[in-house]
């Protein structure tokens, strides 16, 4: 069993308790399939306990920590050099059909940098923690992303952008690419568990555009420690975490695909790329 960290236990620990809630509110899911407008609600409703509880039991473990919230938006805490940045409910969609694919995201964040991760999947009982310098671990199992080296051979995963947000010509022309390079595509709805799923080396890689800080701060640091690498999509960006747009693959495959999402050759992808920190330990 792998040593958890003070910090890193506190964090699993609110996560588990967030769960309950979310457990139990899935199971009511499905009586309420016959009204959009209920099912709507209540799946909003539990967004936002889940929050409330992570936000108390982080609070009341770290006192002074601010908080980057999605529902909650900023909380300015009087320890301004930590801050929390939680998804209580990634994969809403897939809560809201009753789909059992979906985590609760925790990422702590010291001085701009991103140095623990927790992503949980309470139905499947799937535990991902990464601390910097200490390694990505998948139900205290030590994980590594995917040794392929050939992008014909590799699947890669992706987010599909939904009605109203998004560039659907410019995902589209990137899908065609990819597609026609690739052993397989998939989209599954939940970015933080796409990232968590890079770092186990279950996707070769994943990119997507239009995310938010809460969606991936946690799986980015779980990629870099599992080895991979993880970029943004913009030269003029450098944080993936803040960019709203990335890639996390192994470094063989990783700039070959910037390549394709960019339309460069790889030599320019690369060479037009921020660099890729703390990857391949």
């Amino acid at each position: 069993m792998a040593l958890r960290s003070p910090i890193l236990n506190v964090m699993v620990m609110a996560a588990e308790k967030a769960a309950k809630g979310l457990i139990r509110d899935f199971g009511e899911v499905e009586q309420l399939q016959v009204s959009v407008k209920s099912i709507g609600d209540f799946v909003s409703a539990a967004d936002i306990r889940a929050e409330k509880i992570l936000r108390r039991e982080l609070e009341k473990a770290r006192p002074g920590f601010s908080f980057l919230l999605e529902e909650g938006g900023v909380i300015e805490g009087t320890d301004t050099e930590h801050r929390w940045i939680i998804d209580p409910l990634d994969g809403t969609t897939n809560y809201l059909h009753g789909i059992p694919h979906f985590a609760i995201s925790i990422g702590l964040e010291r001085a701009g940098e991103i140095v623990a991760g927790v992503i949980f999947n309470p139905i499947t009982n799937d535990l991902f923690t990464a601390e910097k310098g200490g390694g990505a671990f998948w139900n205290d199992r030590r994980m590594r992303v995917s040794g392929r080296r050939k992008i014909d051979e590799s699947v890669v995963a992706t987010g599909i952008p939904h009605k109203g947000r998004g560039e659907h010509p410019a995902f589209l022309r990137q899908l065609q690419k990819v597609m026609a390079s690739t052993a397989g595509v998939r989209r599954m709805g939940a970015a933080s568990l796409d990232l968590a799923w890079t770092a186990a080396g279950r996707y070769d890689a994943y990119w997507e555009t239009h995310l938010s800080p809460w969606d991936v701060a946690a799986g980015v640091l779980m990629v870099r420690e599992a080895g991979g690498y993880v970029t943004t999509l913009d030269a003029k960006i450098a944080d993936p975490v803040a960019a709203g747009a990335l890639l996390a693959s192994n470094e063989p495959l990783h700039y070959g695909l910037l390549a394709l999402l960019k339309d460069r050759k790889p030599e320019a992808a690369k060479a037009e790329a921020p660099a890729a920190p703390d990857a391949a330990r």
